[in-house]
């Protein structure tokens, strides 16, 4: 059985950090992409960062791009979401995902991932 479980979600300040984690079990981790989505209230999921399983590609949502850094450790099986220069309307719950084999640019859509983790909140407040 296929499990993702995020952890690190908590109340950040404006301009602090936070790092998020994504533990994955029951796959082979190092043949899947991953990703992390946020959904805010009243939104639909939208796409944060990806990784490929080689970690050659990476990409990001023009909002997180300088600010948010997406990495991997195949060995702990564990993916990671690094985010910085927090701002109040990145306050969102957060998901992480992964799936085998992406097909254009369906990575950048939810319907696009297999696996999906329960969620960890993000509230950046002062």
């Amino acid at each position: 059985q296929v499990q993702l479980v995020e952890s690190g979600g908590d109340l950040g300040q404006p301009g602090g950090s936070l790092r998020l984690s994504c533990a994955a079990s029951g796959l082979g981790f190092n043949q899947y992409h991953v990703a992390w989505f946020r959904q805010r209230p009243g939104k639909d999921r939208e796409f944060v960062a990806t990784l490929s399983r080689s970690g050659g590609s990476i990409y990001y949502d023009d909002s997180v791009k300088g600010r948010f850094t997406i990495s991997r450790d195949n060995a702990r099986s564990t993916f990671y979401l690094e985010m910085t220069s927090l701002r109040p309307e990145d306050t969102a719950m957060y998901y992480c995902a992964a799936v085998s084999a992406w097909f254009g640019t369906n990575y950048l859509r939810p319907d696009g991932w297999r696996y999906w983790g329960q969620g960890t909140q993000v509230t950046v407040s002062s």
